[in-house]
């Protein structure tokens, strides 16, 4: 069995949709088919995500919502009717949405994610509905029926272990079964979201549950690159690379997977493919837990932005016992995740996404710093971005360091901190963020040109 995950472009529109139905009737291994929610039909189209969500802020502000919830029956209904269905599939769509609209608002991010998952809820129902109306036997699964059992956690949801245990029950259906991604449902029966993106998660969790022999994902690039194609020109296409790379690669602005998709895959040892929905017969993209390296040292560059520093320094820190024990504690305490924390024998820099700290907190955060642990000074720098070389053959290479080094400083972009993980499969610099971009086609260069 293979899983396939369609995502927002491929189900933009009828003639988008009757491409996935060919993809998945090509291939009779294809039988667990995840989709999104329609995409954009264009470039300043708007995403029937965000419809929902201005859908959902329209109720939770106690106004008139007609009009935003035409806007959202009209796309599907725009699809209904390019495939030849019935109004029957929009009514039923339509009847969904009021059903939402009307439930208890009470608690906003579950009202939000309540709204949000009917985007790739309805999607299924009307690709289910299509595969029935060609005489193939295919179903619309609902995840609540299936034991998708996520975290109480809306919009950030994780999945729960006994989910896969449950999921698995779905390799014993025939015909080809509809999942909608993107969300399951608590223990407690509400609806709960992953973070946007997060159809990539559920294809890759019901790949590990069925243990499916590939786990395919068809998006609107024939492959993924080795940099951004909208900072670099053509840039080169990588035709394999591993869980590890793929990860940092995701992390650090990669834009093709949700940077959680692959735990479950990786946990399981399953192939994962990046394929075009609009030209399914290229190769793709394949990620393997493993690769022959030979002399492609690098795979990858990525850079992210939104990104800030605390700086603590403190006189002799490397002997006090438990210092960045309780410095770290003092994060957990006011709700921070950080991303990196390389350090001195004097300092210590906590990286964290810049969005976690207004200025409120920031002052409250360095004052529990100065008072809790007695440092010399403690500063917040802003307007950080993370720029990430990415390749198992980093490992054993001598000079990738200095390569990148002396390519950032002919491109004029100063390091303001580097990074190296002990696997060495990723060296991160911390640059301005305003030389961002300067700094990918500056290492881009020096490694693929």
């Amino acid at each position: 069995m293979k899983v396939a995950k369609f995502g927002g472009t491929s189900l933009a529109n009828a003639e988008q949709i009757k491409k996935v139905c060919d993809i998945v009737l090509s291939d009779p291994d294809r039988r667990l088919i995840v989709v999104s929610a329609p995409g954009k039909r264009y470039k300043d189209d708007i995403k029937v995500t965000d419809l929902l969500i201005s859908l959902a802020e329209k109720c939770l502000g106690g106004g008139s919502a007609e009009a935003e919830l035409n806007a959202v029956v009209a796309r599907y209904e725009e699809i209904a009717q390019g495939l030849n269905l019935s109004n029957e599939i929009v009514k039923i769509i339509s009847d969904d949405l009021k059903e939402r609209m009307g439930m208890d608002k009470s608690n906003p991010g579950k009202f939000m994610d309540t709204l949000k998952a009917a985007g790739e809820d309805n999607s299924a129902k009307l690709v289910a509905e299509y595969l029935k109306s060609k005489g193939i036997e295919a179903e619309y699964i609902n995840p609540k029926d299936a034991g998708m059992l996520l975290s109480d956690e809306f919009g950030n949801a994780r999945v729960l272990p006994e989910s896969f245990d449950h999921l698995a029950r779905l390799k014993d259906r025939s015909g080809i079964m509809i999942f909608p991604g993107f969300f399951g449902y608590s223990k407690k029966g509400d609806v709960v979201t992953f973070p946007r993106g997060g159809s990539d998660i559920t294809g890759s969790i019901l790949a590990a549950a069925v243990k499916a022999d590939l786990y395919e994902n068809f998006t609107d690039v024939d492959s993924v690159f080795a940099a951004n194609p909208n900072i670099i020109d053509n840039p080169k296409p990588i035709p394999v690379f591993t869980y590890r790379e793929m990860r940092e690669l995701s992390y650090s602005g990669f834009s093709v997977l949700h940077e959680e998709t692959l735990e479950p895959v990786y946990r399981m040892g399953i192939p994962v493919c990046i394929k075009n929905t609009n030209n399914p017969k290229a190769p793709g993209t394949l990620i393997t837990p493993a690769r022959e390296v030979g002399d492609n040292h690098v795979v990858g560059i990525a850079s992210g932005t939104g990104f800030c520093t605390i700086y603590v320094s403190k006189y002799m820190m490397n002997r006090e016992i438990g210092f960045g024990r309780r410095l770290l504690n003092i994060l957990e305490d006011e709700g921070l995740s950080y991303e990196h924390t390389p350090s001195g024998i004097d300092n210590i820099s906590i990286i964290l996404e810049e969005k976690q700290l207004d200025k409120v907190n920031e002052e409250h955060l360095i004052k529990r710093i100065k008072d809790e642990l007695n440092v010399d000074d403690v500063t917040v720098e802003r307007g950080l971005a993370l720029v990430m070389i990415v390749g198992e053959g980093m490992l054993r290479t001598v000079g990738i360091c200095a390569r990148a080094a002396n390519a950032l400083a002919k491109a004029g972009v100063n390091i303001e901190m580097i990074n190296q993980g002990s696997s060495e499969v990723s060296l991160m610099f911390g640059i301005r963020a305003v030389d961002s971009e300067k700094a990918v086609k500056a290492l881009y260069n020096e490694f693929f040109n």
